[in-house]
């Protein structure tokens, strides 16, 4: 259920950073833009900085809300957790 709760949250994710992408292109034109594809740090800091400008508050809360649930969510299902060295051999 978790997973599935995950992979939600981080579409939703995905919509703000879409939606505050196109914002980007058409604010600071395209070579921003594509630094925001590249970086979507960059896209989030950006649109932080000008969400009261923009009208784009809401949508950034929503983002920054989705952030920290897709962290909690992804700590509690070892989303983060990697096999490091060889794996167990299992008789």
């Amino acid at each position: 259920m978790l997973p599935i709760l995950g992979m939600l949250v981080g579409l939703g994710c995905l919509i703000c950073w879409i939606i505050v992408l196109i914002k980007l292109f058409q604010n600071e034109g395209a070579l921003k833009g594509i630094l925001g594809i590249i970086c979507p740090l960059y896209t989030f800091i950006w649109g932080w900085m000008n969400a009261t400008r923009l009208s784009i508050k809401n949508i950034m809360m929503i983002w920054t809300l989705l952030v920290i649930v897709s962290i909690i969510i992804n700590v509690m299902t070892g989303g983060f957790s990697y096999s490091l060295g060889t794996p167990a051999r299992v008789p």
